[in-house]
């Protein structure tokens, strides 16, 4: 595999998800946000770990790091999506206004926890992320890249159910 690259499938995969964490913070907080594109970035990694996702304030898009995501597919790809729906899940209760990583953490702990039970994988990262990621580091509130917002490639069809009752 080329090292930037990630299959369709796993970009899929991540369109399929994020309707299903949606429809979930839908129901259970009463709130959604329409619009937000999804873009995959060379974060890297560092001696103190990487960063899985970020969401920048006052944006539409919710950037995933390339590096871990490869890993994952060349070492664990079952991890790919519980994984996924962690990211996805958190980075979306911030674009909802909750910028605070500990209020962030616990309402993405509760969703996760009240869909797929205690024993669950998805539920287990967001207990114990470490466990499965030793490495992960969470950004510091208003953390961006240093790269040029250029090297962000654009998931075509995320957020597919919002802009398909849009545009019509």
């Amino acid at each position: 595999m080329e090292e930037n690259t990630i299959t369709k499938d796993v970009k899929k995969q991540f369109i399929h998800i994020f309707e299903e964490v949606k429809d979930l913070v839908r129901q259970k907080e009463q709130r959604s946000r329409a619009g937000l594109m999804l873009g995959l970035q060379e974060l890297g990694s560092n001696l103190n770990g990487f960063i899985g996702a970020y969401f920048p304030v006052s944006s539409n898009i919710i950037v995933i790091n390339k590096t871990p995501l490869r890993r994952l597919i060349d070492t664990n790809p079952k991890l790919i999506k519980p994984y996924g729906f962690h990211l996805l899940l958190h980075e979306y209760i911030h674009s909802l206004g909750f910028l605070d990583e500990q209020i962030t953490r616990q309402k993405t702990y509760e969703i996760t926890r009240s869909y797929y039970g205690d024993q669950h994988v998805a539920t287990q990262l967001c207990t114990n992320i470490k466990k499965f990621f030793p490495n992960l580091v969470y950004p510091v509130y208003g953390w961006m890249p240093k790269n040029n917002i250029q090297s962000i490639e654009i998931i075509q069809g995320f957020d597919k159910s919002n802009t398909e009752r849009y545009i019509t």
